[in-house]
């Protein structure tokens, strides 16, 4: 978009675009924009899903929600989030199995994925991958995907 001089400007670039344009100004100058981290939650249980919601939204955390795999493989295309955390117990899938339609997408549009599961050993792990073994306590969950999301905002702002 170029150097855009004012609404026109914008108006012409824009055309046949959905995204939003923004004109450099005297408060905007140097600043760079963050976005809020967002996370799909895939689990069968809808109790499990609204616990996590509510407590990664009161972290500023924006939370879209799946009950199985299909619905959640659609709402990454739309939504493109920066981590899915899956439990995979009820899906009818292995762990192993879990990873594979997440990371069809290459490298860039591969969201971070949080297994979770009741296996003995974990499976082994790709960089983009975390498995956490059943049970676990929802306040240890919530601050290691905390953490996962500090580390892909970390790693976006160095790209």
């Amino acid at each position: 978009m170029g150097n855009l001089r004012g609404p026109e400007d914008g108006l012409a670039a824009l055309r046949g675009s959905a995204r939003p344009a923004i004109w450099p100004n005297a408060a905007t100058e140097g600043c760079a924009l963050v976005s809020t981290p967002s996370v799909l939650i895939v689990d069968a249980s809808e109790e499990t899903r609204e616990v996590l919601k509510t407590a990664l939204e009161r972290r500023g955390v924006r939370t879209l929600s799946a009950g199985h795999i299909r619905p959640a493989l659609k709402l990454v295309k739309e939504h493109s989030p920066d981590l899915v955390v899956f439990d995979v117990d009820d899906s009818g899938v292995s762990p192993e199995e879990a990873c594979i339609p997440f990371s069809q997408g290459g490298q860039a549009a591969t969201p971070w994925l949080m297994v979770l599961g009741s296996f003995r050993r974990p499976p082994q792990s790709e960089q983009r991958h975390e498995f956490v073994a059943k049970p676990y306590h929802f306040g240890p969950l919530i601050r290691r995907i905390e953490e996962l999301l500090s580390t892909v905002g970390s790693r976006a702002r160095s790209a």
